[in-house]
């Protein structure tokens, strides 16, 4: 029975992509600080956190580890200097290059850098599949007969790539998407970026490669079996490298049916592989419909009304887009861009779903919160989905809407008029004072806490905890019956037992009392060193309070009602 060829497959390859993109990434989201002067409000913008929690930039000539279940999954090349490599262990990897740059793994940063080259690559030859971020294969018969050959067409995307500053992509042709992949990695250098297989020699330039190259790469062009499970090449890979099997030619010298009975289809399949037999075409995606919306402003506007005027014709645009495909954003992206190259770039989040007028007073909040962000007018407004559902699961109930919703009409109505801080909800977060646990959150925003609750914190307060929390501490005075006053030493032992406590002016005779409970904070640290105790008290009326007890003085850190 006759086969047909494999089909000739153009792959491009940008090597240690999630490197590639945590330094674009930093360098995008890094602010540039300029001033400058003007008259009426401006236009200022604000990121998606504090300017102190801002990330740096990280310059990709230092050493850099990109680290997934304690396992290296990508590298610089400064820390490959230094003998770090992919599938090392974190510890392995610090022990050779002590001045290693850890960074978590992170796929959606690793898309959302690889989609603006995805779409440049399809500008200039449609047909593209993503196989994964940094991996992508599209046919090469029509870019080749458009651009005069196979090596005129892939140096033409990689120069377009060049061109949107990546340094290092490689591009590999040959019969199939896996032949094609091995000559992209295998075949192609950073001097030499372009490798390609004539047709009909798949299986011998595959032949002297390893057999771990199935287990590395192979998977990323295969289809895994339903389920998800990728075992099954695992144990062949392993296998054959007990059995002396050391390169793709000799398993794809071994009988079919013996390769058949141990490892069914599935090891049939990567056997083919092995013989450069790769019968799966090129899968082109359908590119996702073009759901943001930019709005220029030429002369650059500086009044942030202006701004958010000019605006109200996109958004209503961005949410007719989303409903002609029944979807509804909760999570949107504002991206501004200054006259003197600032950025501002923030994802607000809604507790349903966004209409044109919230999209708007978030355009207008994100410009008047943070005067440093930006000092110029504003000369670009983008605004993109981050989070979408579908609108049917957002569509009023047959008997109305129900209270939730109307408190969320009327709490949005307010916080439009008034501000987007104007209008907060409380959240109990992290710490061991009660004043850093209370955090305030914007309503609509999402929650995001500086010290996590779920975290030991040795001294913090365990619950029921007050129902009043003094932002400002009062102090008082706590004695004994017979007015002395009432202090600790350094082992945390009472000079004599509460007996009254001086409250404004007030002596509240105290009927009972439980205590002390020490909170040691930095003891290492003696300017930062924190050491006080706790007391919880009842006075004659009945009132319970939340007392501390700190270099000598007494405050009331919280009530109980």
């Amino acid at each position: 029975m006759a086969v047909d060829a494999p089909e000739r497959s153009l792959v491009l390859w940008f090597p240690d992509w999630p490197v590639t993109a945590l330094t674009r990434a930093a360098a995008t989201e890094a602010p540039t600080r300029t001033s400058a002067g003007g008259r009426g409000r401006r236009a200022s913008g604000t990121t998606a956190g504090s300017s102190s929690d801002r990330p740096e930039p990280l310059d990709p000539r230092l050493p850099i580890a990109v680290v997934e279940a304690n396992q290296v999954v990508a590298c610089s090349a400064a820390a490959r200097a230094d003998g770090v490599r992919r599938g090392q262990r974190r510890r392995d990897a610090q022990a050779r290059c002590p001045a290693l740059r850890i960074v978590p793994a992170d796929i959606a940063r690793d898309q959302r850098a690889f989609a603006p080259l995805i779409a440049a690559i399809e500008d200039r030859a449609p047909g593209v599949q993503l196989v994964r971020p940094g991996l992508c294969a599209l046919r090469a018969r029509g870019p080749a007969r458009y651009y005069g050959g196979e090596e005129q067409s892939a140096r033409v995307l990689v120069e377009a790539l060049r061109g949107l500053g990546i340094e290092d992509v490689r591009a590999g042709i040959a019969d199939g998407p896996f032949t094609a992949e091995q000559a992209a990695t295998a075949g192609s250098t950073a001097r030499e970026p372009v490798f390609i297989v004539p047709a009909g020699g798949a299986a011998g330039f595959l032949a002297p490669l390893s057999v771990s190259v199935l287990d590395s790469t192979a998977l990323a062009a295969v289809a895994p079996p339903k389920g998800g499970r990728t075992s099954a090449s695992d144990d062949l890979v392993g296998l054959l490298a007990r059995l002396g099997v050391q390169t793709l030619g000799a398993f794809a010298a071994m009988p079919e049916e013996r390769v058949r009975e141990r490892f069914g289809p599935r090891g049939i399949r990567l056997h083919d592989l092995a013989a450069g037999s790769d019968s799966r075409p090129v899968q082109p995606r359908t590119p996702p419909p073009e759901l943001h919306r930019e709005v220029a402003f030429e002369p650059p506007v500086e009044i942030a009304d202006q701004v958010a005027f000019g605006m109200r014709v996109a958004a209503d645009d961005f949410i007719q887009g989303l409903g002609a495909i029944d979807l509804v954003c909760t999570e949107l992206r504002v991206e501004l861009v200054g006259d003197r190259g600032e950025r501002s770039e923030r994802v607000w989040l809604h507790p349903a779903s966004f209409d044109s007028a919230a999209i708007v007073d978030r355009v207008r909040w994100q410009l008047g919160e943070d005067a440093e962000g930006l000092r110029s007018g504003v000369t670009l407004v983008r605004i993109s989905p981050e989070a979408v559902d579908a609108a049917s699961h957002h569509r009023p109930a047959i008997f109305g809407s129900g209270p939730e919703e109307r408190v969320h009409h009327a709490l949005s109505r307010v916080q439009a008029m008034l501000g987007h801080r104007a209008v907060v909800t409380p959240e109990i977060g992290g710490g061991r004072w009660l004043t850093e646990r209370q955090v305030l959150v914007p309503w609509g925003d999402r929650v995001v806490l500086a010290k996590e609750r779920g975290r030991p914190w040795p001294g913090s307060l365990p619950d029921p905890l007050p129902t009043t929390v003094f932002a400002e501490p009062p102090t008082v005075e706590v004695t004994t019956l017979g007015g002395y006053a009432v202090e600790i030493d350094e082992r945390g032992a009472l000079s004599a037992a509460p007996g009254v406590l001086v409250e404004g002016g007030r002596r509240r005779a105290i009927e009972s009392w439980a205590g002390p409970w020490p909170i040691v904070e930095r003891s290492w640290d003696p300017v930062r060193a924190r050491r006080a105790h706790r007391f919880q008290v009842v006075d004659a009326d009945g009132a319970a309070w939340l007392l501390v007890c700190e270099n000598g003085g007494w405050t009331i850190e919280g009530a109980y009602d």
